[in-house]
């Protein structure tokens, strides 16, 4: 459990690096100034790579204490098994450095318009992991792990390069600190890293909430939001991805109606993907459930507790999905305030209405953990409504009709399944035909 808060971490972290750098890498590059970009990749690379080294050798020596009082304070009165956790810390850190350097990598090959290769490096790293389980752990034990851990995030990043060389890229020892171009990357990425210190803040909340409730419940909130994460990753983060070059480019050019189309085209593409996606959760979550996690300990009164949890989150779907294609089009606007500004708002709501939803679910005899759920659902949704109105305003118009007519089908296409599924669920109820012996 020591590498999943860590892991999460520095891939966000990369990913708030990569949405400070591309905006101004790929302006250089559409007003042809190669040399300024690969003087500003040059720069950023030498300070991942110095401040990510330092941050490992300190993290080094004063790892007793991060294990002691962060990660793990409840191993404190197993001292053997708290020396175990220190190991496999600092056995681990290296792969910060890889996963920083990775972050920029990918940013530089999105910027190229290079899709393929960055999507496919994270499954490297999952890749190691397996390495370490399958391969590693019978002669080292849990070392085997760590090893999988550094490993996989040596083939993440081990995976770009090639392509980043056929960029044919120029390297410049320099640290950029007369760069205006390094300062705006700098600019942009400080309230990026502060989103993403509060969503994590805010998720820690969640689980403190969940733990303070009946057993189980802590299961429920993460195994259900990690399953509504799914959809959201495969539709929303992969066309805000391939969106993001695209309105960077448009911004750098000062083509604001190209934007403000290619702005509402993508969020007509969100939502016609994930409205049918919420609906075949809602109906689907308990077979879903049952087929991914139901086996051993996790028994049917599990299955229900991640489902009922998942139905709220499922509500939610696609204000996430909406959030991260508007996140990425401020970003490109050169404004990352806007964003973080009105998402700490919104983690702020989700922590009043999760005491008060887990409250009112309580008193109606339903499990409370679906409140924490839900809570999650209407902050973000509440989140999607300011920077839908903010982003109106700064483009003056957002295509509305064509983004309502793109909800119409997406709500007409989401009616015809949910009837089918249903008639399905209904034919097959007596018996699951998807549970695993």
């Amino acid at each position: 459990g020591l590498n999943s808060p860590l892991t999460l971490f520095y891939l966000i972290a990369g990913g708030a690096l990569a949405s400070a750098f591309i905006p101004v890498f790929t302006g250089l590059l559409t007003q042809d100034r190669r040399r300024g970009a690969w003087k500003l990749a040059s720069a950023i690379l030498n300070w991942i790579f110095i401040v990510l080294i330092l941050a490992a050798i300190l993290a080094a020596v004063f790892a007793p204490w991060i294990v002691h009082y962060i990660l793990a304070p409840g191993f404190a009165s197993d001292p053997a098994k708290e020396a175990l956790t220190i190991s496999l810390l600092r056995l681990m850190l290296p792969s910060a450095v890889f996963f920083g350097l990775s972050g920029l990598v990918m940013g530089i090959l999105n910027s190229n318009q290079k899709f393929f290769i960055p999507a496919l490096a994270p499954s490297m790293y999952q890749i190691g992991m397996i390495f370490g389980v399958l391969v590693l752990a019978p002669y080292l034990g849990i070392f085997g792990l760590a090893w999988g851990v550094v490993i996989g995030s040596v083939m993440y990043f081990g995976l770009q390069i090639p392509s980043l060389m056929r960029l044919k890229p120029k390297y410049f020892p320099t640290f950029g600190l007369n760069n205006p171009n390094v300062h705006e990357v700098i600019r942009l990425f400080g309230p990026r890293l502060l989103g993403v210190a509060v969503v994590q803040l805010n998720f820690w909340v969640n689980v403190r909430i969940a733990s303070q409730q009946p057993e189980g419940s802590i299961t429920g909130v993460v195994f259900a939001f990690a399953l509504m994460l799914m959809p959201q990753a495969a539709i929303a983060q992969s066309i805000a991805i391939a969106a993001m070059p695209t309105f960077s480019a448009q911004v750098a050019l000062g083509k604001f109606d190209e934007m403000r189309s290619s702005l509402a085209a993508s969020l007509r593409g969100v939502l016609l993907l994930s409205i049918p996606a919420a609906l075949g959760l809602i109906l689907l979550r308990e077979p879903l459930v049952t087929l991914l996690y139901q086996r051993g300990e996790f028994n049917e009164r599990s299955t229900e507790l991640v489902a009922w949890a998942l139905l709220w989150f499922a509500v939610g779907l696609v204000s996430h999905a909406v959030v991260e294609i508007l996140a990425r089009a401020f970003y490109a606007l050169h404004d990352t305030k806007t964003p973080v500004f009105i998402g700490i708002l919104a983690m702020s709501l989700n922590v009043v209405f999760s005491y008060a939803f887990s409250a009112v679910f309580t008193r109606i005899g339903w499990m409370p953990h679906g409140g924490l759920a839900l809570a999650n659902s209407v902050a973000t949704t509440l989140e999607m409504g300011g920077l839908l109105f903010l982003m109106r305003r700064k483009l003056k118009g957002l295509e509305g009709g064509r983004i309502i007519k793109g909800v119409t089908q997406a709500v007409i296409a989401g009616m015809v399944m949910s009837l089918v599924l249903w008639v399905w669920l209904g034919a097959t109820s007596d018996g699951p035909v998807w549970l695993i012996a």
